[in-house]
């Protein structure tokens, strides 16, 4: 109770997760400088990236101010329209996408409105992870006591929500997406209170998928059997070759994982200084802008921003605890491994741990459906300090 009252009576606004993520922001406009000044599309001149990003910036600051002032019972209301919204405008991308991004990437998840694109996928993350947390909070208010009867009934429900986002995205053609989402809905099933006589088996079953969806990568057979079911694609294949073997093929379709390797081992522990880019790495700017980092940053450079998630991830998950709202508990879940598998993904995939997905890194990358995307993560993040929640979850979400 004293904890509770302390809480109530600190600063509502939670600086402790506004500061790193500022923090990440100024390294992502210095990175972003870098990256297009070497561009020879450019010809030496940032400015007009750097300023996009900067409006992008901005407009993701209003979308925080906007979600810290919106009550719980107030987002609990239009949670659902706001997912059936997402479902649409995922639905309508899937005949209208950019046929210029998908004949340069294999991805039809790419809006065009006049010089602006738009990735309404990035969107649609935070509308399921409303979703899910709004369903899993429901379902446990009327299921005081659990059997494996009522798990098995919430599992079914976490399936509806997340099968239809699963099959857009498969007809979109974007592996990387789809695992993003997968790891959301993972965060949020192993946090529902769903019984670990459940979990280990779901566990064990997605394990020998995974390394039986592995061997037959690795193999010619297996392959063809992926592909002419539709999992994966001739890039997507590329990749993974290029993940095994990063300089195979430097001149083809290993270049930009080679290439990526050699500027961040290039910068050592200090790096080479800002503004100094000796290696030519393709789309820098976005989903490799890591290897920026490390080139004029080095080691201590790139450890100081992988800090930098560390603690905004800490931040997060203290906020969480200091909750008493489940609603906004499994909202944090669901933005914590957003955030968590980008960053593991697109730092991994740099440094040559894991394959190319094309997904970027949060607050840093150029991108703005990316960034809005985490500023209202975060703004969800802070609006659960913000608002202070003094009832209990149902008694505000259900009046």
């Amino acid at each position: 109770m004293e904890k509770r009252k302390l809480f109530k009576n600190e600063n509502k606004i939670d600086y402790a997760v506004i500061l790193p993520v500022f923090l990440l922001c100024l390294v992502g406009l210095a990175s972003l400088y870098v990256a297009s000044y070497h561009d020879p599309l450019k010809n030496g001149n940032p400015w007009s990236d750097v300023f996009q990003q900067l409006l992008w910036y901005i407009v993701g600051v209003i979308a925080v101010v906007v979600i810290m002032h919106i009550k719980p019972k107030q987002l609990w209301a239009m949670t659902k329209y706001i997912y059936a919204a997402g479902l649409v405008v995922m639905a309508l991308l899937v005949q209208f996408y950019d046929r210029g991004i998908e004949s340069a990437t294999g991805s039809k998840n790419w809006f065009s409105l006049g010089p602006i694109t738009l990735q309404p996928s990035e969107l649609m993350k935070i509308a399921m992870i409303l979703m899910l947390a709004m369903v899993v909070t429901r379902h446990n208010a009327n299921n005081q006591v659990r059997t494996l009867r009522t798990d098995g009934i919430l599992i079914g429900k976490m399936l509806a929500v997340i099968a239809p986002v699963l099959l857009l995205i498969v007809l979109q053609d974007d592996f990387g997406t789809m695992l993003v989402f997968l790891a959301i809905f993972g965060g949020i099933f192993l946090m529902s209170g769903i019984s670990w006589r459940i979990i280990l088996p779901v566990i064990a079953v997605f394990l020998v998928i995974s390394v039986g969806t592995i061997a037959l990568v690795l193999t010619d057979g297996g392959r063809e059997f992926l592909s002419d079911i539709g999992l994966f694609s001739d890039y997507q294949f590329a990749r993974i070759d290029s993940w095994q073997d990063p300089f195979h093929d430097v001149q083809g379709d290993s270049r930009q994982v080679a290439s990526a390797l050699m500027a961040i081992g290039s910068g050592g522990l200090f790096g080479k200084g800002f503004n100094i880019s000796e290696i030519d790495v393709s789309v820098r700017e976005s989903d490799m802008i890591f290897s920026v980092i490390g080139e004029n940053f080095g080691f201590i450079g790139s450890a100081f921003v992988v800090l930098l998630y560390f603690i905004l991830i800490y931040q997060m998950i203290r906020v969480c605890f200091d909750t008493n709202n489940e609603f906004y508990s499994y909202i944090a879940t669901g933005i914590i491994m957003m955030i968590l598998f980008h960053v593991f993904e697109n730092v991994g995939a740099n440094i040559g741990l894991l394959p190319l997905t094309g997904i970027p890194l949060p607050f840093i990358s150029q991108g703005g459906s990316a960034l809005v995307s985490n500023m209202i993560g975060v703004g969800l993040i802070l609006a659960m300090r913000y608002q202070a929640p003094n009832e209990e979850p149902l008694k505000q979400t259900r009046r």
